[in-house]
């Protein structure tokens, strides 16, 4: 390596002590994995509040995202994934409106 790369190639010693490292025979032990980090959890998207957004959305179909995240009392990205990925509503003229027609619509 060293006459392809030169003096910007890493030594073996550098390697070998990485290798150590990560196999766990060193006295510095390395996690690869996300260790639990304290802080609140995201309670945001719990069935509360789905409902209380659902029932705002079918109440006024125009109604804005902030106005919800206001009257429920969480953030306003929390409201969009409630509304997009859990409901699963899109906005189409202003509208929210469901992703896919019911047996009712299609009637």
């Amino acid at each position: 390596m060293k006459t392809v790369y030169g003096e910007m190639c890493i030594s073996d010693c550098a390697v070998r002590k990485w290798v150590r490292i990560f196999k766990g025979e060193d006295s510095r032990e390395t996690i690869l994995r996300d260790r639990k980090r304290s802080g609140k959890p995201l309670s945001a998207s719990d069935m509360a509040h789905r409902e209380k957004v659902d029932c705002m959305i079918k109440a006024n179909r125009t109604v804005k995202k902030k106005e919800m995240a206001n009257e429920v009392g969480i953030l306003k990205e929390r409201v969009h994934h409630i509304i997009t990925t859990v409901l699963g509503y899109r906005k189409v003229s202003a509208r929210w409106v469901p992703r896919q027609l019911t047996v009712e619509m299609k009637a």
